[in-house]
This record gives C-alpha cells, sequence and structure tokens, in this order.
C-alpha cells in the first residue's frame, strides 16, 4: 500500500496566510529548515493507479499538481482520485471539496453526522450526485472503499470515534462546554488491506487519549496522529490566538500528558506527526523542539513524503 502526504500542516497552512509568527517569517525567507506545508491531507492507493485522499484541504488542487500520480492520464476528462474520505467536516478537511465539482466520479465517505453537515449546506450540491456517490462510514465496522461505480479499491477502513469536538463552524455554545459535539464529529480511521491486515492509522485530530485508544493503537505498523502544538497554550503564550490546543480538540505533543508520553510504550513501528499549527516549533528542522521529537521515535510529516506500508 502507497501513502502520499499531500499535506501536513493544520488549518491555514504553513505560514497560514496572516501570520506574522517567527516561524512563519522563517517559511516565507526560504529558509531550508523552515519548509512550507499546505493543509492536511494524505493519498492511499493499493495499486499505484486508484487513489483514496483521507481529507479533502482547501489546498487540494495545488497539492494535485504537485503530486503527478493525481494527474489526470487518458481521456480529456479524467482522474485518479476514485474516492475521498473524512475524518470530520472542518474547514481544512472538507473545503476541498469544492475543487472536485468539474462533472467527475467519485466516492464520498463520512460518517453519517458529517454526511448530514455536508448535505445540509447546498454549497456542496456542487459535487453533482448523479457523478459523486455518498456513503456513510458506520463506527467500528470495516468497509471496503469503493469507486462511485463500486468497484474496490483495495483499501479498507474501520472508522472509529476519537475525543474531539463538533467543527468551529458548528459551535453551538448553547448545546453547553462541549459545543454539541457528538462521537461521529472526531474520527480516526484504521486502514486495512484486502487480506484484512492493519497497514496504519490516520488520526488528524485528537483531544486526549484514553487507554483504549492506547491498547488500540499497541504495535500498530505505522501510526500517523495529530501534532497540532508543541504545548497547549502555545497560540496564547506566542501572542497569535486566545485558545488552548484542549479547546480546538487537540492534546499537546510535550509534556506529562502528552503524545510523546502517551504512545512511547506501544512498540509503535513508525510514528509521523501530521496537522501541524503554523507556531508548533517542530517545524523548524533546528529547532530543540524538533529534535527532541525525533529523539523520541518521531517523525514530522512533510507536503510530498511517500511511505510504503
Amino acid at each position: 500500500m502507497q501513502v502520499r502526504v499531500l499535506g501536513a500542516a493544520a488549518g491555514g497552512g504553513y505560514p497560514q496566510w496572516n501570520c506574522n509568527h517567527p516561524n512563519s517569517r522563517r517559511a516565507r525567507t526560504g529558509d531550508p529548515a523552515a519548509r512550507p506545508r499546505t493543509q492536511s491531507s494524505v493519498a492511499v492507493s493499493a495499486d499505484g493507479e486508484r487513489w483514496i485522499l483521507f481529507n479533502a484541504s482547501p489546498d487540494l488542487r495545488q497539492q494535485i499538481n504537485d503530486n503527478d500520480v493525481l494527474h489526470p492520464r487518458t481521456g480529456l476528462r479524467d482522474s485518479p482520485i476514485k474516492a475521498v474520505a473524512l475524518t470530520n467536516a472542518d474547514v481544512d478537511h472538507v473545503a476541498g471539496l469544492l475543487n472536485l465539482r468539474e462533472s467527475q466520479a467519485f466516492a464520498l465517505y463520512g460518517t453519517g453526522r458529517v454526511l448530514e453537515v455536508l448535505a445540509a449546506n447546498s454549497i456542496f450540491n456542487v459535487l453533482n450526485p448523479e457523478l459523486v456517490v455518498r456513503r456513510a462510514l458506520q463506527l467500528e465496522t470495516v468497509v471496503a472503499l469503493c469507486d462511485a461505480a463500486g468497484r474496490t479499491l483495495g483499501v479498507s477502513v474501520r472508522a472509529f470515534a476519537v475525543p474531539g469536538k463538533v467543527a468551529l463552524w458548528l459551535e453551538d455554545a448553547r448545546k453547553g462546554p462541549n459545543f454539541g459535539s457528538v462521537a461521529e464529529d472526531t474520527i480516526a480511521l484504521e486502514v486495512l488491506d484486502d487480506a484484512g491486515a492493519t497497514r496504519f492509522f490516520y488520526i488528524p485530530g485528537c483531544a486526549q487519549m484514553p487507554a483504549d485508544l492506547q491498547a488500540r493503537l499497541r504495535g500498530a505498523p505505522l501510526v500517523f496522529f495529530d501534532g497540532t502544538l508543541w504545548v497547549d497554550d502555545e497560540m496564547i503564550r506566542d501572542g497569535v490566538g486566545v485558545k488552548t490546543g484542549k479547546r480546538m480538540g487537540h492534546m499537546s505533543v510535550s509534556g506529562a500528558d502528552g503524545t510523546i508520553a502517551a504512545l512511547a510504550d506501544l512498540d509503535i513501528a513508525r510514528k509521523v506527526f501530521i496537522h501541524i499549527n503554523t507556531t508548533n516549533p517542530i517545524l523548524i528542522e533546528d529547532s530543540p523542539e524538533r529534535v527532541a521529537a525525533e529523539a523520541s521515535g518521531w517523525q514530522v510529516a512533510y507536503d510530498g513524503m511517500m511511505l510504503e506500508v
């Protein structure tokens, strides 16, 4: 199974359009230690010909242009993108669907909750329902992903809920401290091959690490995990925001209750941070935080990163 990182940054990309944080300034100067990144998404293929996107970022047009495996190959209208699977309804994961509106057939997968959100927003009707088939992912159920015509793509997923919250644009403060969040608002994907073997986990958003999630990840060959912030109050401390990571639905990378510590003893063969905010020092290759993350056995995803599992 081939995996290509299309985008490794959190919402807004790196550098974010209106961000003058030192990280962003370094990226804009072309500093080789501060490589720019588009918003998070990966592409997966069992045969190298037909590809599935996990999330559709607002940068999808650029990501397609930057990755020749996603270029049209035959005829005047064509795409190797045969399916898209969504992990939530965040803008940085669904806005890219609007780039796929040119009467091209593909299958769109998401939880019933996320598909309802898309159905309620008429702008997504630009995805021609006669060509774009919407299919619901049931939690804790293995689903063989197929193209719009129902042909299997050699990749299956098991969607499962992880701690998180409803998309920012759907928050409702009247519904209490969780803003109306339900289990289907934030999911992770366990990705399996045709033989039913687990190849990797894709978890771009996660607010905490409960024991059952640790148990699920133990011994995994590869885990992509939420790397949004180094510390919980990072955006407040750096003067570029007013929310903590926990308020945004993300656990921190560092600290006693952070991701590095939580996954340290789980015998995971390969661990990769993805969905990294523009303020996070692990984006800077010569930073002490990047050195610490790598010393703990983690890689930091970058656009164009290729893996085979």
